[in-house]
Formats: C-alpha cells, structure tokens, sequence
C-alpha cells in the first residue's frame, strides 16, 4: 500500500527539520540597537556575522529571522557539499575568463578546506561525510560533456577527478541506466539542518544577537544608518546586510531584475533494508547527479534512505514566494517515476517526505552582490547548485565589504561585474516557460533551439 507524502507546514514535511526541530528563540520586541544588522538566520547570514565578528569583535552583530533559523532554502536543501563555485568550471571560463576561472577554482577547494577545518574545530556535527560527487552519464551525448567537463578542470589545476567507464559507474551505483559516469572526489554530503543550526549556535557563542519569527516589514535609511521594523519592534544599526535569498525583493524592489525566484523539489524514503541496499549498492554513498540539463540529484542520508530531488525548478509569476508555492504534487510524480526509471527493482521504495523550497537563480548561476541606500545596506544572493559551499565564501565578502576591509576577493569579476539581468513580466514567465520547454526537448534528445543556442553563447539560462 502506498503512503501519501507528509505535506502542509514545512516543519513536518522537511525531513531534516522535522528530524531536526528548531527551537523558538527570541522575537524582536521593543527598540533595540545594533552596530550591524544581518537580515535572515540562513547560511550566508550566520557564515556573515561570523565573519564580522572576527574581522571586528568589538562590534555588536545582531541578526533578524523572519522564520527560525534554517526554515529556508539552508534547511531544506539535498546537503551535496561542493568545491565549485561557478556552476561548473567550463561555465567559469566562459563567464569570467580561463584567468579567473583557474582563480576559482583554486579558491573553491580552499573555501571547502577551510569550512569543513571550520566544523571540526570549533564541534560542529553536521554528520559530515567527504565521500565525493559522481556525475553520470545517462546517454552518449553525456560522456562526450563529461569529458569537456574533465578538460575543463584540469585546465585550470583541477588534476584529480577521475573518468568511469560504464561498468565502473555501474560498479558503484547498480544502474542499468548509467553509461560513464565522472568522479570529483572533493565532494561530501551533510545535514544541513545540523549545519545551519550549528552555526546559529556558535554565532551565539561569540556574541551574535538572533531575533526570530521576527519578519521584516520595513527596511529605511535613517541619517547614517538604517532602521528595520517588524510587526513587534525596531532596530537601529550603522549597516545592514541583507542574506533574504529569494526573499530579497521584498525589502529591496530595485533587484528583482537580477534574479528569478524558483522552487526546487525533493523526496526522501523510508530506510533502505539490507536487501535493497543489496540491490542499489552505493557503497561509496557519494552525491550524485546526472549530465542532463533538468537532472537529478541524489544523495543516502546517514540513517540509509534514499533523497531524490530534481533541477527542474518551478517559477510562479509574478516571482511569488510564499508557503503555497512549498507543494507540488506534479514534481513528486515526475520523482518518483525518474527514481523508478533509474531503479526499477525498487519501484516501490516509499518515499513519504516530500518538499519545496525557494531558491534564487541568477542568469549565470553564481552569486551576485550588491549596495543600496547610499552604502547603508549590502547584499548578497543567488546561490544555486552549489550554493551550500559558496555561502561560505559569500559570508567572508559581504564582511569584508560592509566593513570596508581589503580583501583580495573583492578584485573577483564575480563580485564586482552583476549578471546579465533576467526580463521584467510578462516577459520574464514566457521566457521561462520557453527555455523550459526546449531543455526538456534536448533531455529527450532533441537538438538545441535557436534560443538555446544564443542564450548558451551568452553563457545564460534559466535551468537551475
């Protein structure tokens, strides 16, 4: 008999927060005063205040929560833990150049070395495994882009990922479907519940305020600071950071033209017995995903199930965000026949937590930053595919910026060129639709439109 997926709050659904449970901590009541404010408790909020705290330890950090920590995109993604920071090294060359790119890409295993030296030294269990990110091949057109995608890396100092044959993927994984596959062994997989939490933990340790369920209503520049007002109090600081990912558009209008907010969707099963890990192998328990332009991403939780999301995120016009978008019953089906398509022996693996959550899509899929208010406010957002790694390194920049420190990372054409802006409505929905559309004719086989084509010699798109 089938189960139905837990649906409704997002707290029960998820399933690393309803393992997971947050807390309430304080609200925001009354009127207080910060040196600097961070707005949202997610990854690149608290990696933020923490680096601001080290950078300068005298200075009050406080940072406001619309929900509780880790209710957003931090808490309820597949937790696949990368070392790149473009959205792979051959988009790297063609956005920023080979010179930035081999920049990049040496920066990205120094960001992974430095985070996970991070977690253990100050006892942050996030039951972080560095098991590596295997990248399959699911037809021949998918080797050939798995090898300009090894080329690619080892142009720019990336010398250890390694090319599997067919029988070696399917030696890992047992996939009928699989044809090759490309092994990056920087890779690791975490709970990202634990993680956010963990920090929001030590962030209080050294002196970090955190108000939550506490939604911004207002945010306004005041002489030379800004005043943010929630339904039960204020808050005077010198600077503001704004980490609201999707959300960001509400406080900030002026840059909704530079990111498009998506809805990723994932499923996680019931535990695997031994004979069905039998079955499916994954000895080596590394985060997948595939070479499609919509793929998969997979991942074995540490109790032994199965998490199943897909990149083929949904877009609500006009850029809604909101707990009705967290469902949707058309992307579990498209899960539960793409899993039983890649593992046909296990069709009938439950999968009872089902859930959505908000990203922000740049149109080159790296972060873009920015100041509003005449220097008051900065932000950073648009952290997709390997977002869980980046907000780390995005955290250090928006320190650095708000506190005016040198930094080599802000010499980054990342951080100082914004993406090519997305088009405003009713444009922005045709053009999503569109490019939706014609991905899923080149996954089925289909040649590239001209569309797909221009917008690929620009280095955009609109798939996640």
């Amino acid at each position: 008999m089938r189960h139905e997926p837990r649906s409704g709050a997002i707290e029960e659904a998820c399933f690393w927060l309803a393992r997971h449970p947050v807390p309430a901590e304080s609200v925001l009541a009354g009127e207080h005063c910060a040196d600097l404010v961070v707005v949202g408790a997610g990854l690149t909020g608290l990696w933020t205040a923490i680096h601001l705290r080290r950078l300068a330890p005298a200075l009050d950090v406080t940072i406001v929560e619309a929900g509780r920590v880790a209710s957003g995109a931090s808490g309820r993604n597949a937790g696949i833990l990368s070392d790149t920071i473009d959205h792979s090294h051959r988009l790297a060359i063609a956005h920023f150049g080979h010179d930035e790119a081999h920049r990049l890409a040496a920066l990205g295993r120094a960001n992974l070395a430095e985070l996970t030296a991070f977690l253990t030294t100050h006892g942050i269990d996030c039951a972080l495994e560095p098991t590596g990110i295997l990248t399959t091949a699911l037809t021949a057109g998918h080797l050939s882009q798995l090898e300009d995608s090894l080329a690619a890396a080892c142009s720019l100092g990336v010398n250890d990922w390694r090319l599997l044959s067919a029988d070696e993927t399917r030696a890992e994984i047992h996939s009928e479907r699989y044809q090759g596959g490309l092994l990056n062994p920087a890779g690791a997989i975490l709970d990202p519940v634990r993680l956010t939490t963990g920090l929001a933990r030590y962030a209080r340790q050294i002196g970090v305020r955190i108000f939550e369920d506490s939604p911004v209503e207002a945010l306004e520049r005041e002489r030379d600071g800004v005043r943010i007002t929630t339904a039960t109090g204020r808050l005077r600081a010198r600077r503001c950071v704004l980490a609201t990912s999707a959300y960001t558009h509400r406080l900030l209008p002026r840059v909704r033209h530079r990111f498009i907010p998506l809805f990723d969707y994932v499923r996680v099963s019931e535990p695997l017995t031994t004979a069905q890990r039998a079955i499916i192998g994954w000895q080596g328990r590394q985060g997948v995903t595939d070479a499609r332009s919509f793929f998969n991403y997979y991942r074995l939780t540490a109790d032994g199930r199965v998490l199943w999301g897909t990149s083929e995120a949904a877009y609500y016009p006009p850029n809604r965000v909101d707990p009705a978008c967290d469902d949707s019953a058309r992307h579990y089906a498209e899960l539960r026949a793409s899993f039983a398509w890649h593992f046909p022996a296990l069709s009938e693996l439950e999968f009872p937590w089902s859930w959505g959550g908000a990203i922000c899509a740049t149109t080159r899929f790296t972060p873009f930053f920015g100041t509003a208010l005449g220097g008051r406010v900065h932000y950073g957002l648009g952290f997709t595919g390997h977002g869980l790694g980046t907000t780390h390194l995005a955290g250090k920049i928006l320190a650095h910026v708000t506190l005016e420190r040198d930094s080599d990372l802000l010499t980054l054409r990342l951080v100082r060129e914004p993406p090519f802006p997305y088009p405003p409505e009713p444009l922005r929905r045709w053009a999503v639709g569109r490019v939706t559309h014609d991905l899923r004719r080149v996954d089925a086989g289909g040649r590239p439109s001209l569309l797909l084509r221009l917008l690929d010699a620009l280095g955009l798109g609109l798939s996640s």
